[in-house]
């Protein structure tokens, strides 16, 4: 059943998984799954014929690096001054995954977010983030899963929906990530805009959460090989943005600021 039948402008508010780190395209700049699912929820309003259909309007106002008393402070205000039919709100993991951080600060930060944002008339879409199998997640699930339950508790006061990306199995597979092992790569992106899609009561395309192939696991000259250009390109500059105090959204605008026409 479709929660709405017809959605006609779409805002995503967030950080660096809403930009669309690491789904590059061919210019260096970066697409995601807030994109993707754009280009879907826009074709299938072309493609509506019972009526004539006022264009698809999109915006994306993620900044990568932002935790979320910036995307409180920077993003929900325009977000729901928009007043779009569907907005996305995906924030705090940046906070949670610090070495040090306050927990119950960062929900309430969510909490009011959420609140601001489901003010408008559209329908407010929350997610349980994916985690890449390994020792960060290990560390840092307990900080996770107190964030991920108050987003359930959020989810029933505002009437959002919830997509549930922790629970995924394929997701977690180090296959579908990046190189800096933050960030999903294309086709984590494109089952994640799948998830939303069938979240919100559409038809599915495919099983987003389908297990990849069995493969044979890498090396251990391969593995080692890559835990170095790892820590040479992605671990060292995170570090280095941390004891100076900066941020890789510094500077930054907004992907796409505006609430404007959009199309493939």
């Amino acid at each position: 059943m479709e929660i709405n039948a017809r959605y006609t402008s779409f805002v995503a508010v967030g950080d660096s998984f809403t930009e669309g780190m690491s789904d590059a395209l061919p210019d260096g700049s970066y697409r995601g799954w807030a994109d993707l699912l754009a280009a879907r929820l826009a074709a299938r309003q072309r493609s509506r014929t019972d009526e004539p259909s006022p264009a698809f309007h999109y915006a994306n106002l993620a900044v990568r690096g932002k935790l979320i008393g910036q995307i409180l402070d920077e993003q929900c205000d325009p977000a729901a001054a928009m007043g779009a039919d569907l907005v996305t709100l995906v924030g705090g993991l940046n906070d949670v995954l610090r070495p040090k951080c306050d927990v119950d600060r960062v929900c309430a930060q969510l909490a009011e977010a959420a609140e601001r944002l489901s003010q408008g008339p559209g329908q407010l879409v929350l997610m349980r983030s994916p985690g890449r199998q390994g020792p960060v997640m290990e560390r840092f699930r307990s900080r996770m899963e107190q964030l991920f339950a108050h987003i359930d508790a959020l989810a029933e006061r505002h009437g959002a929906v919830v997509v549930d990306l922790y629970a995924s199995q394929a997701l977690s597979d180090p296959r579908l990530w990046a190189d800096d092992r933050l960030h999903l790569g294309d086709e984590g992106h494109r089952r994640v805009a799948e998830a939303v899609w069938q979240a919100l009561g559409l038809d599915a395309e495919s099983d987003w959460d389908a297990p990849l192939p069995a493969a044979v696991p890498p090396g251990w000259g391969a593995r080692r090989a890559a835990d170095l250009r790892f820590a040479r390109e992605h671990l060292v500059p995170w570090i280095g943005r941390r004891l100076t105090g900066r941020s890789s959204g510094d500077g930054r605008p907004a992907k796409r600021p505006e609430l404007l026409p959009y199309g493939d």
